[in-house]
């Protein structure tokens, strides 16, 4: 359990993102996908259902043994929170009204984030743009650990410590790597999500005050679905930089798992990515991929040649442009 990985830094290129090659090879063979880049107007529904279902929870939880409370955040409060953070990533990219109407998305998002209890969605848009525009710059995208990362949680049993905490460093990180000026929509997610908290307490009190924030820490921490955090970019084949997961929980989150079609179609909506490989299959049937998640945390933690550090590092060139 105490043995030491063997890589000891990132796995710097020196080559683009593969992503952008990749698409235009694909439009120019197969036009038809360009249909495909439209909003997914069945998104707002779910949200709202997704919210309103998250209501009565804090509803039905407020009056429960704590024991109880505990479980149901684990079991079911978890699952709607992470599989909402999947909807803010949606949104986060137009998904729910298109961009002519960017900031219905913007709004929208900041109503998904409320069943969250923590505000996320504006932050997250921000630096998830950089992530796809600079995929592993190094000082931009923030989806890469850090050194201390990489350095400190090097065993098994620390890399499982680092998959429970995984809110904590993804919600740190971007003040460490690349901070940046805080916004106007910040502060209204801000206060909005406070104005929120303060509602659920004062009606309900502080169980399901608890299960609502429980119930997200848990989801984004040692959880199946929190697979897709290591599945997207941790390079368990080497010259490998991003992979899809073909599995069951794709129901559950938006087909995010599809995630070398989301890279290289970022705009279309993840309800469609599916028809997206199947069009232009030759270029994904062959791609490394997974079917299961819970697989490769796992693998993760105890693989003693993978870590925080296995992902690909770009020292970028030129103008940045981040939002």
């Amino acid at each position: 359990m105490g043995n030491t990985v063997a890589r000891e830094d990132f796995e710097w290129v020196y080559t683009d993102q593969p992503h952008a090659d990749r698409r235009k090879e694909i439009l120019a063979k197969h036009p038809e996908i360009k249909a495909l880049m439209k909003p997914d107007y069945n998104l707002i529904w779910v949200v709202v259902l997704m919210v309103l279902a998250q209501l009565t929870a804090f509803y039905l939880v407020k009056d429960l043994d704590w024991k109880w409370v505990i479980f149901w955040a684990y079991v079911f409060g978890s699952c709607i929170s992470h599989s909402m953070t999947l909807a803010i990533h949606e949104i986060s990219h137009n998904s729910a009204f298109g961009n002519s109407k960017a900031m219905w998305n913007r709004w929208f998002g900041i109503f998904a984030n409320l069943p969250l209890g923590l505000p996320y969605s504006i932050s997250f848009k921000r630096y998830h743009m950089d992530h796809h525009r600079y995929l592993g710059g190094d000082g931009i995208d923030v989806d890469i650990p850090t050194n201390f990362e990489g350095w400190f949680f090097c065993t098994r049993f620390r890399k499982f410590i680092w998959i429970v905490l995984q809110p904590f460093f993804y919600a740190i990180r971007p003040l460490c790597i690349n901070p940046k000026p805080i916004t106007r929509l910040e502060i209204i997610n801000l206060l909005a999500q406070l104005s929120f908290d303060i509602v659920i307490y004062y009606l309900w009190g502080v169980k399901s005050t608890f299960y609502m924030l429980a119930g997200s820490v848990l989801g984004l921490g040692l959880h199946p679905i929190s697979g897709h955090f290591i599945a997207e970019h941790y390079m368990f084949l080497k010259g490998h930089e991003t992979y899809s997961y073909y599995g069951p929980l794709n129901l559950l989150t938006f087909n995010v798992g599809y995630h070398n079609e989301h890279h290289d179609f970022p705009n279309i909506p993840g309800k469609s990515l599916p028809l997206v490989k199947k069009i232009a299959a030759e270029y994904y049937d062959n791609l490394p991929q997974y079917n299961s998640w819970i697989k490769v945390l796992y693998d993760f933690v105890m693989d003693d040649t993978i870590s925080p550090y296995s992902r690909m590092k770009r020292q970028l060139k030129g103008e940045v442009k981040q939002d």
